[in-house]
């Protein structure tokens, strides 16, 4: 029992210290998903044919 109580110590320190980190740079903001632009690529997507020029 003895042995067990450094070990959920020092698993606690460690998310503790992931939190923190985590929090100050700000990580999961990295993975979130931006509104599309409309270009080339995704102007299939909208139904819109890239290769026909428009005519103004």
């Amino acid at each position: 029992m003895k042995d067990f109580i450094p070990v959920v110590v020092s698993l606690i320190a460690v998310l503790a210290l992931v939190l923190l980190i985590s929090k100050r740079f700000n990580l999961s903001s990295r993975y979130e998903r931006k509104p599309r632009e409309l270009n080339t690529w995704s102007a299939l997507d909208h139904g819109i044919d890239p290769t026909v020029e428009e005519k103004s």
